[in-house]
């Protein structure tokens, strides 16, 4: 659309503002090119004109302007009528021409320095290109003096006018000279009623902006890794102080935090001793003792969460935070959401991820960030390439990097070519980290003893006994008190001593007792279920996967207990069903394979997948959440109060995985022909199970899983 131009008659020609502009660049103190673009990049330029246009760079940034400036403003605008009105009285035909020459070049003289002043003052709040060229060209300071010579040159001209026109003609300009002091008022409030019009904009755009950074942040497809950290304090118990506290004096630490040129602190130690919750304590303390314009990102790596058990989840989490704290930081998100939706899944995610990423951390402007990452023994898919880019990234000197591990050969490898890396091992500072046992053991027992109303005597004897056993391993404690949670007083002591000083042996006693147990095949079958899921289950999940009895499948009550039945390996959390520790979930799948896959791993592998197909044959049918509208935005959907596809999520999801692992020509020839389980499913529901995955935000996973089902029958038939 062609810009609309404005104009006023000056001299008995038509005066455009762009024209104006441009030609009397020559006659102001600086170049033709700095005022084209200063025009041009205009927001408001269509309705900028000579005098007028002030009051549009008052009314964008009014805080900016100095009082000199203000009051200049206000002033020259309101003249410009007084300005314009003047031709037909100064110049009449019958005067003579010398004086009518003398005259004409005066008020050409006083024009030029009210365009003068009026393109400064545009060119001043609009055009960033030239701030730097201003500094050298502009002096401030000098405002007022630009005002004041304007002024003068007003009174020299009337003095001279007063003179030269004839009585009638100079009262009528008198009178328009008062006209231009009643409109600088006018002016005055039309500013303040504009500068509020201009807010409620500015207001709209920000909403409009924000609407669309929300929209970028979305299609990261992340956790709120802020959410995650306090679940994990949560299912902890909570995160104390004098526990992680010794961390702050430790040489290391204050190495890495103090020296410019110590880019990252790598923290490792065996399991159960207390990484994550020292991390989470070094991340309170810095945010505390930061300066506020500091960056703090973080992500907590948990293997047996599908969605944070990845190099790609673990960007996503970074750079969700980072554009958080920072928003300027969105517009290298917008640069990829701008190629189409979907840029950040599929098998290009971690590409576009770390290309977006590394850009951030480039920008001049980011502010002094930390970033941190935890378990990183946890990444289950491509750690490789999270190390590497750790190892590239930490050569930034406005990035500090914390990360957390087991003591890994292959993460000591990977970070390796870092030059300025300080590593903390918990093993080397075994004296602070027991005595931070201790102190957790005292805390714990404090909470056993007024649950259980231990005597003097028992409180002691466990504090004691905890505290010489513990071994500097905060899970092992944890888990002896969840064991003594029920135990009354006078039967600690002899529960106490049954349980051994070490982590592995620890859980084979608690094995042992599960065997044991009336329900050891359901909690076996439990643990079994738990150890392989790519993800953790539901209450609402499990009775699909393990035969509970029929009367108690929708009691949550029931499989709270069920659940609880399986020793202290699992955790329960907002019906979520997962291991205490990564450590358990080992010994699972390494020292008690026999008692849970008795048949093999393969075995559970199908049954998963089997009864995922029966589920989902159940469950699915068209529009199963009543939108009546196909076309109805995902982004608008919300789960129904009673989620019909909460027995399900888990088996559209994640079927295809399991059918994968359960060795398919050996125990899935018959699902895979003609007319078999998976035929059935897919010429009847295939369309529903793609409905469900569109609702469960799930239609990436749902093309893999095609595409690695394609590759089973390949393999199966060719």
């Amino acid at each position: 659309m062609e810009e609309k131009k404005i104009s006023a008659r000056l001299f008995g020609h038509e005066i455009v503002l762009q024209d104006v502009v441009e030609k009397v660049a020559k006659a102001v103190e600086w170049g033709e090119d700095y005022i084209k673009d200063a025009v041009k990049d205009l927001p408001y330029a269509s309705i900028v004109m000579v005098g007028v246009s002030l009051v549009l760079p008052l009314m964008k940034n009014p805080t900016a302007v100095e009082t000199a400036n203000n009051d200049g403003f206000a002033y020259v605008t309101s003249q410009m009528r007084y300005y314009v009105a003047m031709e037909p009285l100064l110049l009449p035909a019958d005067m003579e021409s010398d004086l009518k020459n003398d005259l004409t070049d005066r008020l050409k003289d006083l024009y030029k320095l009210i365009i003068d002043f009026q393109v400064r003052t545009v060119l001043r709040f609009y055009n960033s290109r030239v701030k730097n060229f201003f500094k050298g060209t502009i002096d401030y300071d000098k405002w007022t003096a630009k005002l004041d010579r304007i002024k003068r040159e007003e009174v020299d001209l009337f003095q001279k006018l007063e003179k030269a026109i004839s009585g009638i003609s100079f009262q009528k300009l008198k009178k328009l000279s008062q006209e231009a002091e009643v409109s600088r008022k006018a002016l005055n409030k039309l500013v303040d009623i504009a500068q509020k019009s201009l807010g409620f904009m500015e207001k709209m755009d920000r909403r409009e902006s924000d609407a669309n950074s929300r929209a970028c942040l979305d299609s990261l497809g992340a956790t709120d890794p802020r959410l995650d950290k306090a679940r994990i304090q949560r299912e902890k118990g909570g995160l104390l102080r004098d526990s992680y506290c010794w961390v702050l004096s430790d040489d290391n630490f204050q190495r890495w935090r103090d020296e410019e040129q110590s880019q990252l602190l790598w923290i490792r130690g065996h399991p159960g001793k207390g990484k994550t919750m020292l991390l989470c304590g070094i991340i309170d303390e810095l945010i505390a003792s930061t300066t506020h314009t500091a960056n703090f990102s973080f992500f907590f790596c948990q293997a047996t969460r599908g969605h944070i058990n990845s190099a790609t989840a673990a960007l996503r989490g970074l750079i969700f935070m980072l554009v958080k704290q920072q928003p300027s930081l969105v517009s290298y998100l917008r640069e990829s959401c701008d190629n189409g939706k979907g840029c950040f899944e599929g098998v290009n995610a971690w590409d576009a991820l770390s290309k977006v990423f590394r850009k951030m951390l480039k920008d001049p402007d980011l502010e002094t960030t930390y970033l941190f990452i935890d378990a990183l023994d946890e990444c289950t898919t491509d750690l490789g390439l999270l190390l590497d880019f750790i190892q590239i990234s930490a050569t930034s000197s406005s990035v500090k990097w914390i990360v957390t591990s087991r003591n890994w050969s292959s993460i000591e490898k990977g970070l390796k070519e870092v030059i300025c890396k300080v590593p903390l091992s918990l093993e080397l500072n075994k004296e602070s980290v027991s005595a931070a046992v201790d102190i957790y053991v005292k805390y714990k027992v404090d909470f056993l003893a007024k649950r259980n109303d231990y005597e003097n005597e028992t409180r002691g004897f466990v504090q004691h006994y905890l505290g010489e056993n513990a071994q500097g391993t905060f899970l092992w404690v944890a888990l002896v008190c969840q064991e003594l949670l029920d135990i009354s007083d006078w039967n600690v002591q002899k529960t106490l001593r049954g349980f051994p000083a070490e982590l592995n042996a620890l859980y084979r006693k608690m094995m042992d007792q599960v065997c044991m147990s009336d329900d050891a095949e359901l909690c076996k079958s439990i643990l079994a279920t738990v150890s392989i899921v790519r993800q953790p289950i539901t209450l609402d999940e499990l009775p699909t996967f393990v035969d509970v009895p029929p009367r108690i499948s929708c009691n949550y009550k029931a499989l709270t207990k069920i659940v609880g039945l399986c020793g202290s390996f699992l955790a329960l959390g907002e019906r979520t069903i997962s291991f205490v520790h990564q450590s358990a979930k080992d010994f699972m799948l390494e020292e008690a394979s026999k008692e849970i896959f008795p048949s093999g791993i393969e075995a559970i592998h199908h049954t998963i997948f089997s009864r995922s197909l029966q589920v989902m044959s159940r469950t699915l049918r068209r529009d199963i959440y009543n939108l009546g509208d196909p076309g109805f935005p995902i982004d608008q959907v919300k789960q129904p109060g009673r989620d019909p596809l909460a027995a399900a999520r888990y088996s559209c999801v994640y079927w295809v995985d399991h059918l994968r692992d359960c060795d398919p020509r050996k125990n899935a020839e018959k699902d895979l022909q003609d007319a078999g389980s998976i035929d059935t499913f897919l010429r009847r529901d295939y369309l529903h199970w793609l409905e469900a995955l569109s609702l469960l935000k799930g239609m990436s996973e749902g093309t893999a899983s095609m595409l690695r089902l394609e590759e089973l029958l390949q393999v199966s038939f060719y």
